[in-house]
């Protein structure tokens, strides 16, 4: 059974993993020379910190036999400078990397912002991505935003199929790193919400 939940710090070292894949297949140069225990080490810490569990932004797990299988990490637009000054901080502090980790802008701003989906390989098909996007719109309204926005890169058409047929539509394109992404947006139904 699968179960969708906010969530808690002791997840992090469940969870670096699963982010670190969306980092391997965004090929970022800056990361290229960084050992991965280095890299997991960083985004573990990051996720037990307030600002990626629950100030700033929201981290959702999708747990199957006691084991955190997805995760989805989003917050409003307006906070992307501070949950990006977590890792930029905490990448500057380990001997891992010989420059602090930067951020190319992502989110159109008046948005709730998906930075990360990710879901562990070997539940990868089962629809887990999914469910974890069908729980997010209540994310969104309770951080009082109306639009889901994310970027799903150009050569991704996979993803793109998945998004749209969960209500997302392209609004425009950007680049981060060097890669060309979609931006895409959902409005978020703000009728009766279920309390979180």
């Amino acid at each position: 059974m699968l179960t969708i939940r906010t969530a808690k710090s002791d997840d992090a070292g469940q969870i670096a993993p699963l982010i670190n894949l969306i980092f391997d297949e965004m090929q970022l140069e800056e990361l290229e020379d960084i050992p991965e225990p280095g890299l997991e080490k960083v985004i573990t810490m990051a996720y037990r910190t307030r600002t990626y569990l629950s100030d700033k932004a929201t981290t959702v797990v999708a747990e199957a036999n006691g084991q955190v299988v997805g995760v989805a990490f989003g917050y409003p637009g307006e906070n992307e400078e501070a949950v990006d000054r977590v890792l930029e901080n905490l990448s500057a502090k380990s001997n891992d990397f010989d420059e602090p980790m930067t951020f190319d802008s992502e989110t159109n701003g008046n948005e709730w912002y998906l930075d990360s989906i990710a879901v562990s390989p070997d539940y990868q098909g089962h629809g887990v991505g999914s469910q974890l996007l069908r729980a997010l719109p209540e994310y969104a309204k309770a951080d009082d935003e109306s639009v889901i926005g994310l970027n799903v890169d150009f050569e991704n058409p996979d993803a793109m199929k998945l998004y749209g047929r969960h209500g997302f539509e392209a609004v425009g394109k950007r680049m981060i790193g060097d890669h060309e992404y979609y931006h895409m947006q959902k409005q978020v139904d703000n009728r009766a919400t279920i309390k979180l």
